[in-house]
């Protein structure tokens, strides 16, 4: 039995596509949109032979309101959204930002326009860990809770935080509206889940993280290094207060990322809170060379690195304090950095092209086992 309808926009992309799988699992009917520009098509197929589920899918672009439009008019019964779609590199924020701000922020905001015109009343955003900035700056801030100061140091960042503020916003004046007509306004509700850094793959092995392009993350980084694809890891400063000098991350696993946006939309769906923002993360940090060193040991070998400068806009440490998605949410992660590891060399190693290859026969035959 179906148990509602979600709209995923970037729904291809390496998080969304492992949302859209967990939601399927839990009888969700699921509508894809994405305009494919780092991402493919296949993994739709990926999903399916996974799940024996099949999203439906919209190639089109989030600041496209007539393809918008077309989507919610095609799908009456969509009753939520898991808002994934944006540009995500750091760095190139910094050189385009204009950009950023039209997709990121202009992209929501004619989602946010959407829903309201078709009464879709749930959002679950998917933010970033960036939006504090560095936390380091504040006593007692590591590892991140909710309440710490909201001061990203970048333009991504910067993009997110003023996506939180428009959807709170949006809520915000939809619930007073509501109440003016006499009507109740609990069903407008917002999740705003700030996570830090996914990792791994599916442990089948045909699903994963295919980055057209430069990977902007350290684990795919190191994949294409272990596979031959790139010479050397380059590691973006060795002179941060750690304990080997290189930045603190808060690695959790893809499956445990997605689960977390399941059990984020549950809860709009069952408490009707208006907006909150959850942390997801392990609550654990690991440096740099900690990953280099885990992702190592999984190939079998030393892989090659070239330690240069600070990169615009990076901070010490982005660890997360997850207590209150533990609490409230009841989620937590159950993947290690090893599992994370394990699952990403295995997908690397049997897919070297990614998406632009077939799976792994065995993989396929396994699964339908």
């Amino acid at each position: 039995m179906v148990v509602g309808s979600v709209l995923v926009t970037g729904g291809t992309g390496y998080i969304g596509s492992f949302t859209a799988l967990a939601l399927l699992e839990a009888d969700y009917k699921v509508v894809i949109i994405d305009n494919l520009y780092n991402s493919s098509k296949e993994v739709i197929n990926r999903i399916e032979l996974v799940c024996g589920k099949r999203p439906e899918f919209y190639e089109a672009d989030i600041t496209d309101e007539a393809a918008l439009e077309k989507v919610f008019s095609d799908h009456p019964d969509i009753d939520n959204v898991i808002h994934f779609a944006a540009l995500k590199a750091v760095g190139e924020s910094g050189e385009i930002p204009l950009e950023y701000y039209r997709v990121n922020v202009g992209g929501s905001i004619s989602l946010l326009r959407a829903m309201e015109k078709h009464n879709v009343t749930n959002v679950v955003f998917s933010s970033s860990a960036t939006v504090y900035g560095d936390a380091t700056r504040f006593p007692n801030m590591i590892p991140i809770p909710e309440h710490c100061p909201i001061d990203p140091n970048n333009t991504y960042g910067r993009t997110k935080s003023t996506i939180e503020s428009v959807i709170t916003d949006q809520i915000k004046a939809q619930r007073n509206k509501a109440e003016k007509e006499g009507k109740p306004g609990e069903q407008w509700n917002a999740a705003l889940l700030r996570y830090f850094n996914p990792a791994g793959a599916h442990p089948s092995g045909i699903m994963g993280e295919n980055p057209l392009g430069v990977p902007h993350n350290l684990l795919p980084l190191l994949a294409q290094v272990a596979i031959g694809k790139r010479e050397k890891l380059l590691v973006f400063g060795d002179d941060y207060k750690s304990k080997d000098g290189t930045a603190i991350r808060d690695y959790i696993h893809v499956l445990d990322l997605a689960q977390g946006h399941l059990v984020a939309l549950n809860y709009l769906r069952e408490h009707h809170p208006g907006v909150k923002a959850w942390n997801l993360g392990t609550g654990k940090g690991s440096t740099v060379f900690d990953m280099v060193k885990a992702f190592s040991k999984v190939v079998g070998r030393d892989l090659p690195y070239q330690v240069v400068g600070r990169r615009q806009g990076d901070v010490l440490d982005l660890t997360a304090n997850p207590t209150l998605a533990n609490s409230e949410l009841k989620w937590q992660t159950t993947l290690t950095l090893e599992d994370a590891c394990a699952d990403l060399w295995r997908w690397t190693e049997n897919n070297p092209e990614g998406y632009f290859q077939d799976p792994p026969k065995a993989f396929v035959d396994a699964l339908k086992k």
